[in-house]
């Protein structure tokens, strides 16, 4: 049962978050070969000045997890 957390800044609509938790679940399912009603999506919204705290420095440092890492510095 796959569940998938989005972080990303606050301020896009929940048209867009709805879309966005929709492509992720059907790609999931398609490239997984995941039943798509086994497939959960939440997202959490982050404020801008408070990326690097609560995103950064909790979830990229030492994590083995971490499959695909961001491209850019805080």
């Amino acid at each position: 049962m796959p569940h998938i957390i989005v972080k990303m800044y606050k301020g896009r609509t929940e048209e867009t978050k709805m879309n966005i938790a929709n492509i992720l679940a059907d790609a999931l399912s398609e490239k997984g070969g995941i039943d798509r009603s086994a497939i959960s999506v939440a997202i959490e919204d982050i404020p801008k000045e408070k990326w690097k705290e609560e995103v950064c420095d909790k979830e990229f440092k030492d994590n083995d997890n971490l499959y695909i890492k961001p491209e850019y510095d805080i």
